[in-house]
């Protein structure tokens, strides 16, 4: 099995959404662009990735969005050494259609009360429903690492969400760590290293809003 050195996560620029959430009335979610810092945020994150990959191979994994898309091109990686792919199972967490500002708003208020992993929007998708499908994708990921010739480097680029819960599944976290934690910022990212014992550790943490409630299951 050939598993990777590096899997970096990254989360895209400030797109259309980010900067004005009346935006969310008149376009689709998934077709929002990267805005003018958002394609400065891509263009530096790039300059790091070019960095740290120099000329070693890389497996690109893509969220279908219209800003994941813009993000990745925008890192201007070498495209004779990235196998790239669009996932769809890396997509955000679907609010349903068209949205409502105030609605949105107050949604977000109760989903800051109920918890960011239980709460599902009216019309979409749950945390947890964001989680069932990232570990769908690790297993695919996971059969990709037998083939004797995987690259040394993997690429995620996705969403603030979606890379906490890809590594909430990866560490097996619980859910009151996932809670405790940030989204990252726009064009940051998280890389999990493959160490000599054989086991990937984080480059560095998440940022934490609250320390997580402790829970024993042993009794």
């Amino acid at each position: 099995m050939a598993r990777p050195r590096r899997i970096v996560l990254i989360r895209h620029g400030e797109s259309e959404g980010n900067a004005d959430d009346t935006v969310y009335e008149r376009e689709p979610d998934h077709a929002l662009r990267l805005t003018a810092t958002g394609r400065k945020q891509a263009e530096e994150a790039g300059v790091r990735m070019r960095r740290l990959f120099g000329q070693e191979r890389v497996s690109a994994y893509v969220s279908p969005y219209r800003r994941t898309h813009e993000t990745f091109h925008r890192l201007g990686l070498d495209p004779s050494l990235v196998r790239v792919r669009e996932e769809p199972r890396l997509r955000e967490q679907d609010w349903g259609n068209w949205q409502d500002r105030e609605d949105v708003r107050l949604q977000k208020a109760y989903r800051d009360a109920y918890g960011h992993f239980f709460y599902r929007f009216a019309q979409g998708e749950s945390g947890a429903d964001v989680y069932d499908r990232v570990g769908a994708f690790l297993e695919s990921l996971y059969r990709s690492f037998e083939k004797p010739d995987h690259p040394p480097n993997v690429l995620i680029v996705t969403h603030g969400l979606t890379m906490r819960l890809f590594c909430m599944r990866w560490f097996h976290w619980t859910v009151a760590e996932f809670e405790s934690l940030s989204n990252p910022g726009n064009a940051d990212s998280r890389t999990l290293m493959l160490g000599d014992d054989g086991k990937y550790r984080l480059d560095r943490p998440f940022e934490r809003w609250c320390t997580p409630e402790p829970y024993d299951l042993t009794h």
